[in-house]
């Protein structure tokens, strides 16, 4: 897939946000890269080839108020690696939903077990 179009799906999934949450996202960057870095995959624990998102800043119910100055929060959305997992076009754009919508639960401060969670009761 071009790259313009698989950020379209990206596009696609942060406006499928209820307006409440993107009226809160602020100073906050969605980038599409094609692989993690070793720094990234460091971090995380996972392999170059498995992760296919990642949260990067200080989540917001972790923030205080003195913490206006900060860079902004990044999510990277792994192209590559999403287009590996998931072989058809449409398995593409739900699992870039998918993977959007759980970068954005880290935003919001949920961790992992609470996105399982909410990932469960959605299906």
């Amino acid at each position: 897939m071009e790259r313009e179009e698989f950020r379209e799906l990206v596009v696609k999934a942060v406006k499928s946000l209820p307006r409440q949450f993107r009226k809160r996202m602020e100073n906050i960057s969605v980038v599409v890269e094609d692989y993690p870095s070793r720094d990234d995959v460091q971090k995380t624990g996972a392999t170059r080839f498995s992760l296919l998102g990642l949260y990067q800043g200080v989540p917001l119910k972790k923030r205080s108020v003195w913490q206006n100055q900060t860079l902004p929060d990044k999510i990277s959305i792994f192209q590559a690696n999403i287009e590996r997992a998931a072989p058809t076009p449409e398995e593409v754009q739900e699992l870039v939903r998918e993977v959007v919508m759980h970068e954005i639960g880290h935003y919001f401060g949920l961790d992992e077990d609470e996105l399982r969670e909410a990932q469960q009761s959605r299906d």
